[in-house]
């Protein structure tokens, strides 16, 4: 009677270091995924402010309490604001994630619901 010593016990043990792994990174990647959430709202507003100036050639995009813009101003202002925050906020978090998997071996997120 011989003992498995083949690529057996090696394969059992990697998938064994992987699921630790796994449970450890969501804990790990918490700070870092703070911190791209931070970048992400400052780049997505630097670039809200700099497409409103381009679309509609002003400084300031309306706010819902400003008197003296009208409906369509206000929701279009919030339309544009929310389809460039979404799409910046989508960018960094896939970069940031595809980098923790090149560095780790393993997706930073333990299911595929995304966003909590």
């Amino acid at each position: 009677m011989s003992t498995r010593h083949a690529p057996g016990n090696v394969r059992d043990k990697e998938k064994e270091n992987t699921m630790q792994k796994r449970k450890k990174l969501p804990l790990a990647y918490k700070p870092i995924g703070m911190i791209l959430g931070w970048a992400s709202g400052a780049l997505a507003g630097m670039a809200f402010q700099a497409t409103w100036k381009a679309l509609r050639h002003e400084e300031d995009a309306p706010d819902a309490l400003d008197r003296d813009r009208k409906w369509g101003e206000v929701l279009f202002a919030a339309a544009v604001q929310g389809a460039i925050f979404a799409v910046v906020r989508s960018a960094v978090d896939r970069g940031g994630a595809r980098a923790i998997e090149r560095s780790t071996g393993v997706w930073p997120s333990p299911d595929k619901g995304g966003r909590e």
